[in-house]
């Protein structure tokens, strides 16, 4: 007989895979930006990721927020994207990509910690565990022995990963608003986000650069792909799967750009990376997995529609 655990667990599994896709695409964003597009601008790719994105999202869809929704877009945005790409990109410059990766892999642990004080889940020392495991993972993959350590670049690391981590989190108690598609709600965080970068853009790194073929491919796959799809598959994922299953699939980002530097670059996997590429993903199946019996808040695991659109404290019920 099937437990209820695995039931919840298959049951759970297209939704994931989709999600997932999201991360996946996003482990190619480093490899696109080095390889592709002009050098010394990755503000610049950051805002042609998003802004373009969410406009066209918004010309598809054509559904305004209403009410609070409007501040509430506008924070979302903001966290998920016009304060998470800098904070990235100001790591990624003075940090060695590795050490990067791995201070913003430990968002899946801040987002354990703020589900507790957020969406009044109990804490799960089985996630946390976890957690720290996939971080551990992530760091075996990708800092090597001549890592250096920036105070500046660390902070802003760790911005990131909290950045993220209060976005999703807030991005699972509110919900989606009534009447508006995942697309929708994908392209305003996008544009709001994309606004609030673009006078950070131009006051950093000046007027645009010259955009060549090669470069046009490079913002095309950032802002159709890792920009406007991926970001939708994300939201929905957020809203309709467990929020700590959802953040830890992010462990997924930095595995794919080690594995493309690999493949493409001819970096070097040794016995260490391969060991931490096994962690990192049996921390990414464990958080798959639902709590212990299968059973969530009161029994049953919480529906689309609960999971998406209650955002009440009197909807919201506690979870192991």
């Amino acid at each position: 007989m099937t437990s209820p655990a695995a039931r919840t667990a298959r049951g759970n599994l297209p939704r994931t895979l989709l999600t997932a896709l999201a991360p996946l695409a996003w482990g190619t964003v480093y490899i696109v930006t080095t390889e592709l597009l002009p050098p010394g601008r990755p503000l610049f790719a950051g805002l042609l990721r998003a802004l373009p994105a969410g406009l066209i999202a918004l010309a598809l869809t054509r559904t305004a927020p209403r009410g609070a929704w409007w501040g509430r877009v506008a924070v979302l945005g903001t966290l998920n994207i016009g304060l998470l790409f800098p904070l990235l990109f100001v790591a990624a410059e003075r940090l060695p990509g590795g050490v990067a990766a791995t201070l913003t892999a430990a968002m899946p642990l801040m987002v354990a910690v703020l589900a507790v004080t957020v969406l009044h889940e109990s804490l799960s020392a089985r996630r946390l565990a976890w957690g720290v495991i996939g971080v551990g993972g992530i760091s075996l993959v990708v800092i090597g022995p001549d890592a250096a350590f920036d105070t500046l670049g660390i902070a802003a690391g760790l911005a990131a990963a909290a950045t993220l981590a209060l976005g999703v989190t807030l991005t699972k108690r509110w919900g989606r608003p009534a009447g508006m598609g995942p697309t929708a709600f994908a392209g305003w965080q996008l544009t709001a986000g994309g606004l609030f970068l673009l006078p950070v853009t131009f006051l950093v790194e000046g007027p645009p650069p010259a955009i060549g073929p090669t470069a046009l491919l490079g913002y095309l796959w950032l802002c159709l792909v890792c920009g406007l799809a991926t970001f939708v598959l994300w939201f929905q994922g957020i809203g309709s799967l467990p929020v700590t299953s959802a953040a830890v699939l992010g462990l997924l980002s930095p595995l794919v750009a080690a594995l493309l530097g690999a493949v493409v670059l001819g970096q070097t996997l040794g016995p260490v990376q391969l060991v931490g590429f096994g962690l990192a993903l049996a921390a990414i199946v464990a958080g798959q997995l639902p709590a212990r019996g299968g059973q969530s808040c009161g029994g049953r695991e919480p529906s689309w529609w609960s999971a998406t659109f209650r955002a009440s404290s009197t909807s919201r019920r506690k979870c192991p």
